[in-house]
Formats: structure tokens, sequence, C-alpha cells
């Protein structure tokens, strides 16, 4: 098996995925296995906050399966999406990517689509966003609220920020490795539903080309979503003290 595996996947690989997990033992293997089964160029880390369904001994099982192209790191307690993020850029720039991937584990971005964000980088966007609304408005199985609160928060990010972006808030991108080398990840405080955000925003600032490629986006059927008001409170806060912060930011690259 092991010969196997070493001969259909090859040594060198210029993509990583990062996938944040808590408590997602009903997907984890699923999506693990579909981003595998591409038999392109991408790794996969997940980064674990200490799940008590089990998330993390799922992993450590497939990883005997597919040794050199899924790796885990284990925090303990619930930092937030944002920390879970930075805390694979930084693993990531330890290393040799040159793609480096956000996506959830719940099947809301389609692992096929990775492809398209990976090649629109290597055509020329610096950050490529799987976007809910380039294209009109590509959701399914959502409530009618929660679309409308999800279109109208990007509304007010365009309106606040002054950014191009019809879809502000999305969670599936592909980042050529210059931009996160360029962002000091020091300065990004957001950990919830703002991090997306000002992620884009920062990149943006810096003179980086952001893309937007059309998806669907397929609400969750297993496993219980971690949005909460909370979330939604931080990121309509947070908007207007970012563009503030940022008119006393040098973004010099």
């Amino acid at each position: 098996m092991q010969n196997i595996l070493n001969h259909q996947y090859p040594r060198v690989r210029d993509s990583l995925v990062i996938i944040p997990t808590y408590n997602e033992k009903e997907n984890v293997e699923k999506i693990i296995r579909k981003v595998i089964e591409l038999n392109s160029d991408f790794e996969i880390l997940i980064i674990d906050d200490g799940s008590p369904d089990g998330t993390a001994a799922i992993v450590q099982r497939l990883q005997m399966e597919f040794p050199g192209l899924l790796h885990l790191e284990q925090r303990v307690g619930k930092l937030g999406l944002g920390t879970a993020y930075i805390h694979g850029f930084k693993w990531a720039l330890s290393r040799n990517y040159s793609y480096i991937f956000e996506m959830d584990a719940d099947f809301s971005h389609n692992p096929l689509d990775l492809i398209r964000l990976r090649a629109a980088c290597m055509e020329g966007a610096d950050v490529a966003i799987g976007s809910r609304y380039v294209k009109g408005v590509n959701v399914v199985n959502w409530p009618m609220s929660r679309v409308l609160m999800s279109y109208f928060a990007s509304m007010y990010v365009r309106l606040i920020t002054r950014i191009d972006i019809q879809d502000a808030t999305a969670g599936f991108k592909c980042y050529r490795r210059v931009v996160l080398e360029t962002i000091p990840m020091e300065k990004i405080k957001f950990v919830g539903y703002a991090f997306q955000i000002e992620m884009k925003f920062t990149a943006i600032q810096y003179g980086f080309k952001v893309i937007e490629v059309p998806i669907i986006f397929t609400d969750r059927t297993e496993g219980v979503s971690k949005m909460s008001t909370r979330i939604f409170r931080e990121a309509f806060l947070g908007v207007i003290q970012m563009k503030v912060n940022s008119w006393f930011r040098n973004y010099k690259r």
C-alpha cells in the first residue's frame, strides 16, 4: 500500500487545503477523501480545536492511509476560525506551498472547485474567492432569512470599505503564497465571521489582485452550524473599526 500511494501521489505538491474543524465527525472523513480523490497537487491540513466528538481521532486514522497527504494540528479549546486559519497559514509558510486554501469541512464548498480556484491564481489572481453572489445568488438549502442576511452583509461591507467584492464574507479561497507572506498576521484582529472580511480587505489594501470565481454554495446536511448572532455582531461592528484603523496603517509592500 505504501508503494502504491507514493506512486499515485507525487511527493512534490504545491497546494495546501486548510480545513478547520470542531465536532465534524460526520463530515471530516468524507471531505478528506473527496479532496484526495482529485488526485492533483493538493495536500490537506486539518486544524482541530479539541473536538470532543473524536474528529481528530478520525483524522489520525486516515493519516495512516494517506501518508504525506494529510496533516493534523490539534489545539486545546475552541479558539476561533480566524486563529485556526492563521495557525494554518504559518504552518504552510514554513513549508514550500505555492497555493494555500481556506475550505469548510461541511461540504458547503464543493471540493471540485478547488481546481478552479487554483487555476484562477495560476492565471494571474493573487487571491481567488469562491463567490456565491458574483453571478446572481447561488445558495442551496439556506432559509431565505439567512440568504438575505448574508447578501446584505456583503452590501454593507462594500458600502463601508469601498472594496468591489460581491461576496465579502466568503470563506472559500485560494491565496498565492506571496499574499500570506506580505500580510502581517499579528495585525489581523478578528477571529470569527469578520476574519474573512478583514483578510480580503487587507489583501486589496496591499494592492493584490482579488477575483471572484462563481460557485454554488450548499448548506451543510450533517453536523451543526457554528454561526451565531455574536459572530454577526463582531462582523457588523468590526467592519467600521477595520476601515477606521486602515486610515492609520501603511500598506506598502
